[in-house]
């Protein structure tokens, strides 16, 4: 699954994929099980995207350049699936559509 951090938490493991801590949200009340702000875009690629939807489908592309590099990341992340049953990726961004957790479900979805 993927949910905005500031949603509910009943919702299994939940790693956080965003690079920098959401503002307004205390440990505590995120129920964060894993930060893997490794995962996340570059600095350069966030800034770039700046969550503007005409950049979606680059952005996507460029992410997953990126990820090329950090498979052992995504591995980890497989494997986790398989042992917790039930992963959820969070993200602070207001684009329920257009954000690094929905490109990462899809990239995801492609790896073995």
């Amino acid at each position: 699954m993927i949910k905005r951090i500031y949603e509910d938490y009943e919702d299994g493991y939940r790693i956080l994929i965003d690079r920098l801590w959401p503002r307004g949200i205390s440990k505590e009340r995120a129920r964060v099980d894993l930060w893997l702000k490794e995962i996340a875009p570059s600095d350069n690629l966030r800034k770039w995207f700046s969550h503007d939807p005409k950049k979606w489908q680059g952005f996507k592309s460029r992410y997953a350049d990126e990820l090329k590099d950090k498979r052992a990341l995504l591995q980890e992340l497989k494997s986790l699936e398989k042992k917790k049953k039930s992963i959820t990726l969070l993200y602070s961004a207001k684009d329920n559509i257009h954000n690094n957790a929905v490109a990462l479900k899809e990239i995801m979805e492609t790896v073995r």
